[in-house]
């Protein structure tokens, strides 16, 4: 065999690996969407979203409650975590070689790491015992503590692929470094950076731990931030280990809610990303 077959033997072996790989990766992706939609979409109606839990051992009823909930804890998060972890982001790509940006980036990595349920217990310390309630800020905290260091490393890793030349031609016309970079350096890592928050508000909408140390639950309708309020998560948890059938057919219908959620979050992203894309394109 000529060294032109081999090679060209071993290309394709080496494709059809990955292909497989890829293959072998999607499928329990598949298997979990196919098993968490056939079991709940039988239970998701109308009344599932605009309707409130029905009394214990009571048929039907929704979790329109835990929906408004989730919303209002992840925006309380993004509010809470965008801005640090974007500011974090844009010291550790101009600073990158000093002793504080490498200690910021390496708590953001180590912060990352950390299990939901530890920063439950640090936000009920931080948030609900000085207060002597469990509340929906308590709730935005902790989750705004996990997005933080994911927005702060996706902004980093995005500005330090902006090409230095845009920065040094603004700084050539007289710009300021902080104009130069908010001017210039982070409109052009803009797409990437929007991307990351989306799906860092998409990581966040599928955690438990935190919330039941932080919000807690509430079977009542509320918007006041400095109260109990109820989640999507938190409510699937309660439902799914109830002994009540309609109460399981609801926490499936809820897992359904917040895979639709996850996904919603991923095609947002993507189309941010195209149309920032395009604007910068045309500008």
């Amino acid at each position: 065999m000529s060294s032109t077959a081999r090679r060209k033997m071993l290309s394709s072996a080496f494709v059809a690996f990955c292909a497989g790989s890829v293959i072998v990766a999607l499928v329990p992706l598949g298997f979990v969407l196919f098993f968490v939609i056939t079991q709940g979409i039988r239970a998701l109606n109308v009344d599932f979203f605009l309707h409130m839990p029905k009394p214990v051992g009571e048929p039907g009823g929704g979790m329109a409650n835990a929906i408004v909930g989730t919303l209002m804890v992840s925006g309380l998060a993004a509010l809470m975590a965008v801005p640090i972890g974007v500011g974090s982001g844009v010291y550790m790509s101009e600073y990158t070689g000093t002793k504080f940006a490498s200690v910021i980036r390496f708590a953001a990595d180590t912060l990352n790491g950390v299990p939901s349920i530890v920063i439950g217990v640090f936000a009920y310390g931080v948030a609900v015992l000085p207060f002597k309630q469990f509340s929906a800020l308590a709730g935005g905290f902790a989750l705004g503590v996990m997005m933080v260091p994911i927005i702060a490393r996706t902004t980093e890793e995005l500005l330090l692929l902006v090409p230095g030349a845009m920065r040094e031609g603004a700084l050539a016309l007289g710009a300021t470094r902080a104009r130069a970079v908010f001017s210039v350096v982070l409109p052009a890592a803009l797409p990437g950076i929007v991307t990351g928050i989306v799906l860092a508000l998409a990581r966040i909408a599928g955690e438990t731990a935190p919330l039941l140390f932080t919000s807690f639950n509430n079977r009542f309708f509320t918007t006041d931030l400095r109260q109990p309020i109820s989640t999507m998560t938190v409510q699937v948890f309660t439902y799914a280990i109830s002994p009540y059938d309609d109460w399981h057919r609801q926490a499936w219908a809820g897992a359904v809610v917040l895979v639709l959620i996850v996904l919603l979050c991923s095609l947002l992203a993507r189309v941010a990303t195209r149309r920032l894309e395009r604007m910068h394109a045309r500008g």
